[in-house]
């Protein structure tokens, strides 16, 4: 090479920056109330695998407010601060999804916020009419069920408000898929009981009536009410895929509402 030469340029290597790592997403804790009923714990577990099978790869987890393991506090001490959203598996707002909950995660000092109850939702009333097919409520009702057949909705009952106002409009989501009346009756703490509100429908001529288990796993009120029942009985709404999907929404609901209720 000489000093006329000018010198060789090497091959031009293009910087690229490094691929940006998606954030680790905060996880989802499914809280359920707990049970003495030994199904219950059975059941909600099956609930949380659904929902794993929904989403690969997201942190799944489960805590319980009460009478099973794991507990809400101990799930998110596992957790070790990372950002968590806890979907309460309960069906309606009241005092275990205002105060409880929040409550129990402030004491816990976790990164946490919490999506709304499960209901009311299209979702909610989708796994309700399912169960209560495979109870044997009729896929196609004829003229003499539309005129003598109803539902009475049991629900657990809570001294809130807003909790019979929701489990009200998760009544009228089933009527409107089932073409009858559906009346919304507790167990505790708020009426109609379940034998009122069957004795109120057979006042108006309805008495081919089943009960609906508006609760997410057996127990001693689901067991309660569906003895009551003179007819057909459905099942609790467990593991139901639309539960599942429900509980998803909520989730990403929370994620994607800034005002979402943060403990």
């Amino acid at each position: 090479m000489t000093a006329s030469t000018p010198p060789r340029s090497g091959p031009r290597i293009r910087l690229v920056p490094p691929p940006c790592r998606r954030p680790d997403r905060p996880a989802l804790v499914l809280v359920a109330h707990g049970s003495r009923d030994p199904r219950a714990l059975a059941t909600v577990t099956a609930l949380r695998d659904r929902v794993r099978e929904l989403r690969p790869g997201l942190s799944v987890r489960l805590g319980h407010i009460e009478l099973n393991a794991p507990l809400l506090p101990d799930t998110l001490a596992e957790l070790g601060g990372a950002p968590a959203v806890l979907v309460p598996l309960l069906l309606s707002r009241g005092y275990h999804a205002k105060q409880d909950i929040p409550a129990m995660a402030a004491e816990a000092r976790a990164h946490a916020r919490v999506a709304p109850p499960l209901g009311p939702h299209p979702l909610l009333a989708e796994a309700l009419y399912d169960r209560l097919l495979e109870a044997g409520w009729p896929t196609a009702p004829d003229e003499a069920m539309r005129r003598s057949g109803a539902v009475v909705l049991a629900a657990a009952g809570s001294r809130d408000p807003d909790s019979a106002t929701d489990t009200r409009r998760t009544a009228r989501l089933l009527a409107e898929r089932l073409g009858v009346p559906v009346l919304a009756a507790y167990a505790a703490a708020a009426g109609p009981t379940v034998p009122a509100a069957l004795r109120t429908l057979a006042a108006r001529g309805r008495h081919r009536v089943a009960v609906a288990s508006c609760f997410t796993a057996p127990g001693r009120f689901a067991t309660q009410c569906a003895a009551a029942a003179p007819w057909l009985a459905a099942a609790p709404l467990g593991d139901h895929p639309a539960m599942a999907r429900l509980v998803v929404r909520r989730y990403e609901q929370s994620l994607a509402t800034p005002s979402a209720q943060a403990a």
